[in-house]
């Protein structure tokens, strides 16, 4: 089981709040330190000092770090263009020496477009955008050195793309592309993705949905292409303590109105954490993205570190 810790800045993080977090989790032995992509708080909460750009911040871990994988889960495709940021991504894997992922989907939270002037179209244009999106990007990347890359999609043109830098990894950094769509989401996974992942639903959802993705390459020969199989990982919502009392005071920042979707956390010991990863694992889960609320709450990264990484057959 491959563990990574997952982060939503938005609530309220600075940068040095981000890198204290990162080091630590790296000390701890997670493999991955990945973060959301948002401009914004989900609920009413003023979420100090203010929203710290992905990118900019990934770029900086890059180098304050030496061996954990940094990414986003998931970058919306509505924030940036496609070719600005596979070049983006590009030299953040090269600042990292090749530990960077590109989680990215098609943006959904309308609230943080009006509050900075983003258009955010329909849900199928955006989803029209975002497939667009993975064909630039991993074209720019698969382009080989001293030869262009030229695209005539509905919503992107690029002429004659130098389609530099080039990332340490080949043929690029590893994308991610997940949610809980029942079929365009599957499929432009299948297609493009690398990894395929659910967030923070029950065993019976993700379970459906890796299925649904399963078949999704089957059809579109993903196999007799050569490439390998996805990567099917989740999302879990977790607030442990060494007592039920710290569990719930660490879980009551779930309990606030926000418009994120229902989840199913795990709320408990740390043993629980562990059952449940076993759980995912059981239905086929290579790798599991744990959602801790406060980047503040360093002990909260320690206990798990200390006390459910041990137990499992972990990748670092």
């Amino acid at each position: 089981m491959r563990v990574t810790v997952f982060t939503e800045p938005h609530r309220g993080a600075s940068y040095d709040d981000q890198l204290r977090f990162a080091r630590l989790a790296e000390e701890g032995g997670f493999e991955g330190f990945l973060r959301a992509d948002h401009y914004q708080a989900m609920g009413d909460e003023p979420a100090l000092p203010g929203p710290t750009d992905a990118w900019l911040t990934l770029a900086a871990l890059a180098r304050e770090t030496n061996r954990i994988r940094l990414g986003t889960l998931v970058t919306s495709a509505t924030f940036r263009l496609p070719g600005p940021l596979a070049v983006m991504v590009a030299q953040v894997d090269q600042m990292s020496g090749g530990r960077v992922e590109l989680g990215i989907g098609a943006g959904w939270y309308a609230r943080e477009h009006t509050s900075y002037g983003i258009p955010f179209p329909a849900v199928g244009e955006r989803f029209d955008r975002f497939a667009e999106q993975l064909e630039v990007i991993s074209g720019l990347w698969a382009t080989r050195a001293g030869e262009t890359f030229s695209y005539a999609g509905k919503h992107y043109q690029l002429t004659e793309a130098p389609a530099l830098p080039k990332p340490v990894q080949t043929p690029g950094p590893p994308i991610i592309v997940g949610g809980r769509g029942p079929r365009r989401t599957p499929e432009l996974a299948a297609r493009y993705a690398d990894e395929f992942n659910v967030p923070f639903t029950s065993l019976e959802q993700t379970a459906a949905a890796y299925e649904r993705a399963r078949q999704a390459s089957d059809q579109i020969g993903r196999a007799d292409s050569g490439r390998a199989p996805l990567v099917c990982s989740a999302g879990i919502v977790v607030a442990v303590g060494r007592t039920d009392s710290e569990a719930k005071q660490r879980a009551a920042p779930l309990h606030v109105k926000s418009a994120l979707p229902p989840e199913d956390p795990v709320v408990g010991s740390p043993q629980q954490l562990v059952d449940r990863i076993g759980e995912f694992a059981a239905i086929g889960t290579e790798r599991v993205h744990l959602r801790l609320i406060d980047l503040s709450d360093l002990d909260h990264l320690e206990l798990i570190a200390s006390e459910v990484l041990p137990h499992l057959e972990t990748t670092r």
